[in-house]
Formats: structure tokens, sequence, C-alpha cells
């Protein structure tokens, strides 16, 4: 993959100017398609499609700031898209702006000094945060697709919500599975989120045990071992 280039000053203003519009513009997307999804057979039709309108216009948004974001960049088309692979992704799948979401939390820490959180806590809480959003996300998208398909096990938000958390603990019961081509396709995406989310928080959590044993016996007198 080809290194990202610096950005230059006025995409970097452009970047901090949307840190905030751009969480409430993924926000509101969330929150229609949500809407759309859960009251597919309760709302009034006027009702849906304003849902539809504003998760429309959120999407407007993002694609007006990647746009925007293009041509501060000085890059080519075909280089953008591959120095910026994940927010081309989001832009076309934009039920994962809950990965941005994350993100731009983490850039307004960066910005003070001293971040509240440690390097091993902030692991653990974006993982946290990027698995709670992802598996809302999935959960909807399985259920859009399950719930009135032939042969569906998956009938109730609460199944597609039980069935995206064994996913993402990658248990797989197997009590409820998607049947539907875009419902497998949803639980490839969950297995792979699982695998990588589960990894980095293993991966930090024994990351700070190490360091935390290591700084016990740095302070332990020589010649003072466990057992002695």
């Amino acid at each position: 993959m080809s290194e990202r280039p610096p950005k230059p000053p006025r995409q970097e203003r452009w970047d901090r100017r949307m840190e905030t519009p751009l969480a409430m513009a993924s926000l509101t997307y969330l929150t229609g398609y949500a809407i759309q999804v859960l009251g597919h057979h309760d709302l009034p039709q006027a009702w849906l499609d304003l849902c539809l309108a504003v998760t429309l216009a959120a999407w407007a948004v993002f694609i007006a700031d990647y746009a925007v974001r293009l041509r501060l960049s000085g890059l080519g088309p075909l280089r953008f898209v591959r120095t910026h692979l994940l927010d081309t992704v989001v832009l076309v799948i934009p039920l994962l702006r809950p990965v941005r979401m994350v993100s731009a939390y983490d850039r307004m820490q960066r910005r003070h000094d001293e971040p509240r959180l440690g390097l091993y806590a902030r692991v653990m809480v974006y993982a946290g945060l990027t698995t709670a959003l992802l598996g809302f996300a999935g959960a909807l998208t399985v259920y859009k697709y399950e719930v009135d398909a032939p042969g569906a096990t998956i009938l109730t938000f609460g199944d597609a919500v039980w069935w995206t958390c064994a996913t993402l603990a990658t248990v797989g019961y197997g009590d409820v599975t998607p049947v539907t081509p875009m419902g497998r396709l949803t639980a490839v995406g969950v297995m792979a989120c699982g695998l990588a989310l589960l990894g980095a928080v293993t991966g930090s959590f024994s990351s700070w045990l190490i360091q935390a044993f290591t700084r016990e016996d740095e302070k332990r007198p020589p010649g003072d071992s466990p057992g002695a």
C-alpha cells in the first residue's frame, strides 16, 4: 500500500472544521437508517420517506467532504483512493461511518497535551466503541434483509442482535443464521471485524500486563526473586 503523503495545510484546516459536522451527519445517517429498518412495518410511509431523505442528505455530506478533501489534497483521483482506502470504503458503504466517528473522537482527544486515557486504555475503549457501533449497524443490516426472507431464522431485531454478538465474539452458536446473500455477506464483514477488534484488545491487554510485570521486576531489589 502506498504511504499516505502529509496533508496540505488547507486540508488540515478543513478536516478540523468538519470533525463535528461529520460526526453529527454520521449519527444522523445511522439514526435514520435504524428508524427505516425497525419501523418499516409500523410507521406511516411519509415517515419512512422522511427518514430516507435524511439518510440521503447525510450521505451527500459525506460525498461533498470526500470531494473537497480530494481537491485540497492535490493528488490525482487514483492516488487519493489508494492512500485513503478506508475513507473510500466508508463513502461507498456509509453504514461503516461508526469507524470514522471513533477516529474523530480519537483526534479530538489528541488535541489535548495529555490524553485523559493511557495508550492501552484508549485502544480498548476505542475497540469497544467500534464493536458496539459496528455491531449495531450489522444487526440492522442483517435484520433488514432476513426478516421477510423465506426460511429465515432471524425474525426479530433481538435475534439479529443476538446473532451479531455471537458472531463478533467468534462463538457462532448456529441457532440463528442468515440465509440471504446480503445477510451472509454482512456476516463475513462482522466476523472479520470481530477477529480484528478482539485481537487488538487482547494484544493491548497482554502488552499492558507485560509492562506492569516488567516495572515490578525493575523495582524489586537485586537478588529478591519471587519464591526465594
